[in-house]
């Protein structure tokens, strides 16, 4: 029956039927607009992010949406008229929500799998009832949780791993309580132990790089205290302090009258000393290129041959060299040998300057304070101001630069709490003499050319490019280094 029909047209007058006129058009409005909403919410049923499967009073497939095909991986032409019940029996999915919510007539939420896939989905169905509760369809809505779950997995995977790191973590802390002369507080520092302790287990070669000053010794004896060659010696061997004409001699040794002033008796060298130990290579950036050739001889070979002498000698040692300066550079500019930087460049470890540590400069400090207080037989603490400075400071010449200041400040403070103004932080070239004074010429020159040349060794690092950059022969700063400091430490104490 046409909507025209609904009325008696022969009997209506004008007015009538305009009226009727207007009524179709709005019904038929009514009509274009409800079907214009359906179109649009198919749209939105098809395009949503979240796969939608429908099905009907009997849990028969109704609707699904393209989605819901991406995820479970299934034909939705294959699905309608099809019940989901079967889906279960069939070994498609591991449970059915719908037939779940139809049993217990309100929302149900739980995990589906499609087993041929292996996916993981959350399932939310959700009845819709009549006017007379009952329920005429469910409505399903899926998201894919797979990668949640693989998410949810790593993340334990992690967490179980942090739990192994933590215990490491404080296996080292309480290796470090028996080191008297290390305090690790910083997280980067503890970071760099943690890699520390497990290279020491290990008999291969570490390079250790850093600014100067950043404590590259304390890590390699920590190193050698933490392997199994603890109980044999640790041997340093300063590559920049030793001279040229004597490096070869005291690596590895000479026969009797091999040169001229050699002993009578010869002489072990220092690789031999460390047989079965751990040989330190302090500054080995400083190492000539023709006993870079012999180095890398005795770390192949695990033998060394004596000066003067014809009869290799077995060592077994394990070698830890230091740096501040860029090997690899040097390798590019000829200056370092490739073979030899790669034979130490086994496990590399950098070690942070101490600006980058900042929570290692307090203990560090109240280190420095304990050791100094037996020395002195004091008890002299340092002010909150002083501390302040302290961790306000650059550092550039790192964990040795913070010991000299802390024991000058120790030695030189009247009061027993040491302030900002018992510090020697940013007070250099600020020393001045009066002409009127009497004052011994020879000893203010020699205190000005200590602190050039400790300020120089701080500024470059390594013994050889300090004394260039003084204009002082390589032996000459080397004797008059160790003289001043010495005389200079024995007035202080």
């Amino acid at each position: 029956m046409g909507l025209w029909e609904l009325y008696d047209i022969e009997k209506m007058d004008e007015k009538e039927l305009e009226k009727a006129a207007s009524n179709f058009h709005q019904i038929l409005n009514e009509l274009i607009n409800t079907r214009r909403l359906c179109n649009h919410l198919d749209d939105i049923i098809e395009n949503s992010i979240d796969g939608i499967f429908i099905s009907d009073a009997n849990a028969v497939g109704i609707r699904a949406n393209r989605a819901y095909e991406e995820i479970s991986g299934l034909k939705r032409k294959d699905l309608m008229g099809y019940p989901v019940e079967q889906l279960v029996r069939d070994g498609i999915i591991s449970v059915s929500v719908s037939v779940l919510v139809l049993k217990a007539k309100r929302s149900v939420t739980a995990e589906q799998v499609f087993l041929k896939k292996g996916k993981k989905v959350l399932v939310s169905g959700n009845p819709i009832f009549d006017n007379e509760g009952n329920i005429i369809m469910i409505v399903s809505n899926l998201r894919d949780i797979t990668e949640l779950e693989k998410m949810r997995t790593e993340l334990a995977e992690k967490e179980e791993l942090a739990k192994k790191y933590e215990t490491e973590i404080k296996t080292i802390r309480n290796q470090l309580l028996r080191s008297p002369d290390m305090v690790v507080e910083d997280k980067s520092m503890i970071e760099v132990l943690y890699k520390t302790n497990k290279v020491a287990k290990v008999n291969m070669a570490v390079l250790l790089t850093g600014e100067t000053g950043v404590g590259k010794e304390e890590i390699a004896k920590y190193i050698h205290r933490n392997s199994n060659r603890s109980e044999n010696l640790f041997i340093k061997i300063n590559c920049g302090a030793i001279p040229e004409n004597l490096i070869e001699s005291e690596l590895f040794g000479y026969e009797h009258g091999a040169f001229t002033g050699a002993s009578q008796r010869g002489k072990a060298g220092l690789f031999e000393v460390a047989h079965r130990g751990s040989i330190f290579l302090d500054e080995i950036g400083e190492l000539q290129l023709d006993m870079q050739v012999k180095l890398l001889r005795v770390l192949e070979s695990k033998q060394v041959t004596r000066i003067g002498g014809t009869k290799p000698i077995d060592v077994d040692i394990r070698v830890i060299a230091a740096t501040n300066r860029d090997l690899e550079q040097m390798v590019e500019q000829g200056l370092f040998r490739q073979d030899l930087y790669y034979r130490l460049h086994v496990v590399p470890i950098m070690i942070p300057p101490l600006r980058n540590r900042k929570d290692d400069i307090i203990p560090l400090t109240q280190l420095f304070v304990t050791s100094m207080n037996k020395r002195l037989n004091a008890n002299k603490t340092f002010s909150n101001g002083a501390y302040q400075i302290l961790l306000n400071y650059h550092w550039p010449g790192n964990v040795r630069e913070l010991r000299n200041i802390v024991e000058n400040a120790m030695v030189m403070s009247e009061s027993d709490v040491i302030g900002v103004d018992d510090l020697l932080i940013n007070k250099a070239n600020k020393t001045r003499y009066d002409i009127r004074d009497n004052v011994n010429l020879a000893a203010i020159l020699e205190k000005i050319e200590h602190e050039y040349m400790e300020e120089a060794y701080s500024k470059y690092g390594n013994v050889r490019d300090a004394a260039t950059s003084l204009g002082m022969s390589h032996p000459t700063y080397i004797r008059k280094r160790k003289m001043y400091s010495e005389k200079f430490f024995n007035e202080r104490a």
